[in-house]
């Protein structure tokens, strides 16, 4: 099997709120999108990224909704240099996402911080100094 993650899919509990998030928020472009519909793919570099309405997507995943917010991983957005994430993190937060660690010197001696988006996913803002992953 190729090591490789193609799409990642949130579900939402308010999907013109998330979609509004992520596209007006912070710029991404919406692919094949209608007004009204309740799917949207973004396309990014390396993967993409979709909203589902959450109720939908534990259906078709054959698992119950059990309402929480996720928490056992995060998205991973890194910049080339602490002040991009500083301003990444600054619009985010300007489009609604809540702060969860504000972007500091980490452990491993980068620079990052968390939000969460609309719905409680969790993303990382993240410059590191030791890998190129921008």
């Amino acid at each position: 099997m190729k090591a490789k993650i193609s799409l990642v899919t949130l579900g939402t509990r308010d999907f013109a709120r998330a979609f509004a998030f992520y596209r007006d928020g912070l710029g991404f472009e919406p692919h094949n999108y209608t007004e009204g519909e309740d799917f949207c793919m973004f396309k990014m570099e390396g993967t993409w990224l979709a909203l589902f309405p959450r109720a939908e997507l534990a259906a078709d995943a054959g698992v119950e909704d059990d309402g929480r917010p996720p928490s056992g991983f995060a998205l991973a957005h890194n910049v080339g240099s602490p002040a991009e994430v500083d301003a990444v993190f600054a619009q985010a937060v300007a489009a609604g996402a809540k702060p969860q660690k504000p972007p500091q010197k980490t452990f491993w001696g980068g620079y990052a911080g968390y939000f969460a988006d609309p719905d409680g996913c969790l993303w990382e803002v993240a410059h590191n100094p030791f890998t190129d992953l921008t």
